[in-house]
């Protein structure tokens, strides 16, 4: 249901991307543009979440992939991997009924393991209750690095004894964590920023980007809306040619 204050917005001519994959920038810079501690951002990120995935609903988005909590991060002051934790925690406590009751289904990109036992319960138990959903499916890259996905499925298949000459696309990303999903569409980056930091290198090899300027709290509906309105505008060719050209 909108608010009062939210546009109404027709879709009908467009095209919705099926999977949109957002790098959630800029939470730390929103912050200090205000003069409030870096905290101040995520939690206003986490906050903003909550938009955005009640957009992608309503604007019917089948799949919305988030960049979370990425391998690299790791390596920020301790202070703030603490805080980001427990707001990731607190989500998870918060927000669960409402996004099960909105049908939507909570999959994991990346490794839980060296994360706090209490946290990885509490994700294991998210992704059991919503696994029957289907009317969005949302992946949270949590401990995620592109690179470490690729290392991973490959170790996954020696182990398996994958031949050299059975290796292809297909059997490849089905290794994957996305494994089974539809590659992303549309990859939003917030912050204005122009690169893809480790995210999803092998299934946005042909996704349309969006960079904006907006932070990452600052990005709501009505930015989704006019992202997809720009997708619309691009002329997807996979690596061949137009024939009208």
């Amino acid at each position: 249901m909108l608010g009062p204050q939210e546009k109404v917005f027709d879709l009908s001519s467009l095209t919705v991307p099926t999977h949109v994959a957002i790098i959630m920038d800029g939470n730390g810079r929103w912050a200090r543009s205000r003069g409030l501690p870096r905290q101040a951002g995520h939690r206003a990120g986490a906050e903003n979440l909550r938009r955005i995935v009640r957009a992608c609903v309503e604007f019917g988005v089948k799949i919305l992939t988030i960049y979370a909590f990425s391998t690299e991060n790791w390596g920020r002051p301790e202070s703030e991997i603490r805080g980001l934790m427990r707001i990731f925690a607190r989500v998870l406590d918060q927000e669960l009924d409402e996004l099960n009751r909105q049908g939507v289904c909570l999959h994991h990109l990346g490794d839980l393991s060296g994360i706090n036992p209490t946290l990885q319960k509490k994700v294991q138990n998210a992704l059991e209750v919503t696994k029957n959903n289907d009317r969005l499916i949302l992946n949270v890259a949590f401990n995620y690095g592109g690179r470490a996905e690729i290392i991973h499925a490959v170790q996954q298949m020696l182990a398996d004894g994958i031949k050299p000459e059975e290796l292809n696309d297909e059997l490849f990303s089905s290794y994957l964590f996305t494994a089974g999903l539809p590659d992303p569409d549309l990859v939003i980056r917030t912050s204005g920023e122009l690169r893809i930091s480790n995210f999803l290198i092998w299934q946005a090899a042909y996704a349309e980007y969006y960079p904006t300027p907006a932070y990452w709290p600052d990005f709501g509906r009505e930015e989704l809306y006019e992202a997809i309105v720009a997708y619309n505008q691009r002329d997807r060719r996979f690596g061949l040619i137009d024939e009208d050209t």
